[in-house]
């Protein structure tokens, strides 16, 4: 039972670390652009989106299709690099093991 115990102690540990880096990821950013840079979009490590700014060249009321596009474009790049961040963070934390859930 003594390697049980340890092994406990272990697991405590683990999820100690994991919850102390998901309180620094979420400080973490990541920034994506569109469009040359004429939309940009920051996002954090808990996939939130922080920011997103508009410049003023690339808002067309004619041509609102192209600025979706450019918006979707960099919010989905941003929460790509983001989760990236938390992948590469998470294998530091767990040596390279996939453990389901943790990612």
């Amino acid at each position: 039972m003594k390697g049980m115990g340890n092994m406990m102690k272990q697991a405590q540990k683990l999820q100690n670390k994991m919850m102390k880096m998901q309180e620094e990821l979420a400080e973490k950013t990541v920034e994506s652009a569109a469009g040359g840079g004429m939309v940009k979009v920051v996002a954090n490590g808990k996939q939130q989106i922080v920011s997103i700014q508009i410049e003023k060249e690339v808002v067309d009321p004619e041509d609102v299709d192209m600025l979706q596009d450019l918006v979707l474009a960099a919010v989905n790049d941003a929460l790509a690099k983001s989760q990236e961040m938390v992948s590469s963070e998470m294998g530091k934390l767990t040596g390279g093991l996939n453990i389901p859930g943790l990612t």
